[in-house]
């Protein structure tokens, strides 16, 4: 997520390596290399150079604390303007209609049918009760797509089939939900172009209609600053409340993430991460900040792990390693948990100096596939007792996995550091996990 960008801004805070204060002179060397990595970002050159203004009216002047050295306070400086320039504060969703009521818009390929799906089931696990509308009556696979991801996670799609009117249909939806005791609906519209001024006027009407108590506007982060001269043509028709920014795990270069509330005025509230339904999430812009200048996301990278912990689950483990019952199926179980937590590029986004660390291993978007693959391919006796697999049984499981004699071996070898370690730390073995992982010697087959 914005490594081109954290990298640039790194080597021009390298300029002031050595000074022993700020000063006019090195300060606007440093802050050029800025600007040209915010440009690069494709971020606007306006809104480039007032940033780098910014910072250079705060930076001159400032007393360097004897514990700071000045890279260090500029990084403090630029991290509060990144932040300022993205929100400054988290932007909440607004739940308070009888039922609430949620319009999405943007333009065709954004994601929004995809996210509709993932708000629908993050406002699931917050104990909502959802109904997604299907408004999109131009793309023949829309309504086939919205029922689909209705059905993966376990939300009632409404749809009507011949009608052509999506205002008709939002209003049935949402007299329906009435009925029905759904508390929020989500309203899935066709992408349409800002320059198309009859589907423009379409959408305009579909609001007008069902006055949502929240109009979000979907838009692919990877169009940069495109994305944010079309959020302001669309907000010039809706003034929607609110931003959501997809495909973030892709080549993103940041341009719409730190231009666009400067553009439209309106906050970013979500964002989404990757392709399954549970990868959105709160943006925050602090932590954004953080994230781009390298120093992670530890916070978030708790609360999802939070999520997925399961504290009856974690007594069972914690008496297993107690007993040195610890076994490849537990092993599994942890392995599913970390999974759930989003995409291993993102995680170790999220870890103070990972991503400087290891700027040159990739890590697979499946990063645990070919563990799993060895671990199937034991039987539930080893699985269950792992001092039990010589030599011959390595062979074995090797060859039905598919991978290495030399992997299974590695496998092993961290296994038996982790059980090591979990039993010394005799801590949660799902909130310990990434920890432990990360401590490991080789790092983990999958990685390279």
């Amino acid at each position: 997520m914005f490594t081109n960008l954290s990298d640039k801004l790194d080597k021009a805070f390298h300029i002031l390596k050595g000074h022993g204060k700020i000063t006019e002179v090195n300060v606007a060397d440093t802050l050029k290399e800025v600007r040209r990595a915010l440009l690069d970002a494709d971020v606007n050159f306006k809104i480039a150079k007032e940033f780098t203004t910014k910072v250079k009216e705060k930076a001159i002047g400032e007393n360097v604390l004897t514990t700071l050295q000045p890279g260090q306070l500029l990084v403090k400086i630029v991290k509060d303007e990144l932040t300022e320039l993205m929100g400054g504060d988290v932007s909440g969703i607004n739940l308070s209609g009888n039922p609430t009521v949620i319009l999405m818009s943007g333009l065709q390929g954004s994601g929004k049918t995809t996210f509709s799906g993932k708000l629908a089931n993050f406002l699931k696990t917050k104990k909502n009760k959802n109904l997604l509308v299907a408004c999109d009556v131009y793309r023949p696979a829309a309504i086939n797509q919205l029922h689909i991801v209705g059905d993966q996670i376990g939300v009632e799609v409404y749809s009507e089939l011949g009608n052509n009117n999506p205002v008709e249909i939002a209003l049935n939806a949402v007299k329906y939900a009435k009925e029905k005791g759904y508390n929020v609906v989500i309203v899935d519209t066709a992408g349409r172009l800002a320059v198309d001024e009859e589907m423009m006027t379409e959408i305009a009407n579909v609001h007008k209609a069902i006055q949502p108590q929240e109009t979000l506007f979907v838009v692919d982060s990877m169009t940069g600053q495109d994305a944010v001269n079309t959020a302001k043509a669309f907000n010039d028709r809706l003034n929607f409340d609110g931003v959501i920014l997809t495909k973030l795990d892709g080549d993103t270069r940041g341009g719409a993430a730190l231009s666009i509330k400067s553009v439209v005025d309106k906050p970013i509230k979500f964002v989404g991460t990757g392709e399954k339904m549970e990868a959105i999430d709160v943006f925050y812009p602090s932590r954004m900040a953080e994230r781009i200048l390298g120093m992670g996301d530890v916070i978030s990278l708790v609360e999802r792990a939070q999520e997925q912990f399961n504290e009856e689950e974690a007594r069972k483990i914690q008496k297993k390693i107690a007993k040195n019952e610890f076994g490849f199926d537990d092993f599994l179980t942890q392995i599913q948990q970390v999974k759930k937590m989003g995409n291993m590029k993102d995680l170790v986004g999220m870890i103070p100096g990972a991503s400087k660390a290891m700027k040159d291993v990739e890590i697979e978007d499946d990063a645990f596939k070919h563990i799993e693959a060895i671990i199937y391919s034991m039987t539930p006796k080893e699985r269950s007792k792992p001092s039990i697999i010589d030599v011959k049984r390595k062979t074995r499981i090797a060859k039905g996995s598919g991978r290495k004699i030399e992997e299974v071996n590695q496998l092993m070898k961290q296994f038996d550091q982790m059980s090591k370690m979990m039993k010394m730390m005799q801590g949660p073995g799902g909130k310990n996990m990434m920890k432990m992982m990360a401590g490991m010697k080789g790092g983990m087959p999958g990685m390279r």
